[in-house]
């Protein structure tokens, strides 16, 4: 397994794409199955939000200046995830709203991992080199291991995007 920050991130998303195409595959009338699914999507965007609040963007911030708006932009999107994450966790799949609201979750992660993926992962890739990127890659590996899995965990997520922020 690679330790390479950057490949770790992408096998998350494929994960996290994965997971999409399920709830968008499991049919109007599959309730039962959509929250299942949903529960799978809450803990896989914890987990992958709270290790790159946590150690990707602090790292790319400080080693990577001139990429610092691009930083401030993924942390918006992130807060826009986990306000959504945490309404749907406080939901039930026969709720009006859970459908549409997963879809918007949906679209917003997508468009997310699509920014990365595309513009900044490469830029990350270019400024950071192999070497930085393999040692953010074990912290990002031994932080999985303790990261919250619901928004109802108590995470250091907020105070870390406040005091990034402030």
């Amino acid at each position: 397994m690679s330790t390479d920050a950057i490949v770790l991130l992408k096998s998350d998303h494929k994960e996290i794409r994965k997971l999409f195409r399920d709830f968008r595959g499991a049919g109007p009338d599959a309730r039962v199955e959509k929250g299942r699914i949903v529960d799978k999507i809450i803990e896989a965007l914890t987990v992958h939000t709270y290790i790159e609040n946590e150690v990707m963007y602090p790292d790319v911030r400080e080693l990577a200046p001139d990429l610092e708006d691009d930083i401030l932009e993924s942390y918006e999107e992130h807060h826009v995830a986990d306000v959504l994450v945490t309404e749907l966790a406080g939901m039930k799949p026969d709720d009006e709203r859970f459908d549409a609201k997963a879809t918007v979750l949906i679209e917003t992660v997508e468009h997310h991992i699509e920014e990365e993926e595309q513009e900044w992962f490469p830029k990350v890739r270019e400024e950071l080199g192999r070497k930085r990127l393999q040692e953010m890659g074990v912290r990002l590996l031994e932080l999985k291991e303790k990261a919250p899995r619901s928004p109802a965990q108590p995470s250091a997520l907020k105070k870390t995007v406040d005091a990034v922020l402030d």
